[in-house]
């Protein structure tokens, strides 16, 4: 599996973790096209992905990352998470679970944050959540989106953050009561992204 690529996917479906959809014939070659076969093994995939992430980036230092975040400074953003992406991605690993399971990693280093992932749940929640266990502290919404392109990376961070303010995200926050909410559009493609930044995620305020 580690010499070749292709013996991964091979494995994984003889193993029952993908299953055959269709099958096509390209010269002298059979290609499958294949699926997760059910929830239960998309879940195994999910948590595998942000182990996987967890390992690679433990021990790093983010604090300035945090500070990026706290300060509203989306460019920064922008140039830490860039360089984590050239370190740590594959080309081929540009799937948005690989992201989301990247961004979480990164973001749960933290000791004075507690991190929040909604991906699995599908209920029309923002991709993740970033709190201060008080609600006296700052609280953060975070939406995800993968470009099919390097030039709608800006677009794509855009969309995202004005997904937070038309699905209204914070809400659960607010809830909550938390007063301090900021708010972050990010979009990836292959080993860049971009990330736009809302205050209290109006669209006025987006930097």
């Amino acid at each position: 599996m580690y010499s070749k690529g292709e013996n991964l996917w091979n494995f994984l479906y003889f193993t029952g973790y993908l299953t055959k959809e269709s099958e096509y014939f390209k010269g002298k070659y059979i290609f499958l096209k294949v699926r997760v076969p059910n929830i239960e093994v998309m879940t195994i995939y999910e948590n595998t992905i942000t182990n996987w992430m967890k390992n690679v980036i433990q021990g790093e230092d983010f604090h300035d990352l945090y500070r990026a975040m706290e300060e509203g400074n989306a460019q920064k953003m922008t140039d830490i998470l860039n360089g984590q992406l050239f370190r740590t991605i594959s080309f081929y690993d540009n799937a948005e679970n690989f992201y989301h399971g990247f961004l979480t990693g990164i973001l749960s280093q933290s000791e004075n944050y507690l991190v929040k992932s909604n991906r699995e749940s599908g209920n029309g929640r923002s991709d993740i959540m970033v709190r201060s266990p008080s609600l006296r502290g700052r609280s953060f919404v975070l939406e995800l989106k993968v470009s099919d392109s390097i030039d709608n990376l800006e677009n794509d961070a855009k969309k995202a953050l004005q997904q937070i303010c038309d699905e209204k995200y914070m809400e659960e926050l607010r809830a909550e009561g938390y007063r301090k909410i900021d708010c972050y559009g990010i979009s990836f493609f292959r080993k860049d992204c971009e990330v736009r930044f809302g205050r209290g995620a109006t669209v006025t305020n987006i930097q």
